[in-house]
């Protein structure tokens, strides 16, 4: 018996997680010139407001250094505002600034417009596809 590589579940959920990433990807850099860590930590400071790197690192998936990276970038474009603990010096908290919500805002309608069309794609298998991944991820309603 030979090990059927596109029959794997894995490899085939991860294919499909790069294609539409980088389908979105495309969208956000010719908005903003966002890589997918820029976009990915403006995200989550969109949703969760101001947070260390340390807490983005561990929601979003990427390392530390790629977020750093990325958080310095977004400051440096003045979308992001770093501040310091005065507890642990080491943490160092990101947060929006206007112009960070106002891009993000913007990039809230294209990801929800993005969402839409693939959504669409998906036609009546898009619920179904929905409760799988909840039931993966733990997370929504895997009903």
């Amino acid at each position: 018996m030979s090990f059927d590589l596109d029959g794997f579940l894995p490899y085939r959920l991860n294919v499909a997680a790069t294609r539409v990433s980088r389908r979105f990807a495309a969208l956000y850099e010719a908005e903003a010139g966002l890589s997918i860590p820029e976009w990915r930590v403006l995200a989550h400071l969109a949703h969760s407001g101001a947070v260390s790197v340390r807490d983005i690192h561990a929601r979003v998936n990427l390392d530390k250094s790629m977020v750093s990276r990325a958080a310095t970038r977004l400051q440096q474009a003045g979308w992001v505002r770093k501040s310091g603990n005065a507890a642990d010096r080491r943490l160092v908290a990101l947060e929006l600034t206007p112009e960070g919500r106002a891009l993000m805002a913007r990039l809230g309608r294209i990801a929800e417009t993005f969402q839409a069309e693939l959504l669409a794609e998906l036609g009546a298998d898009a619920a179904a596809l929905d409760r799988a991944l909840a039931k993966i991820t733990g997370t929504g309603n895997g009903d």
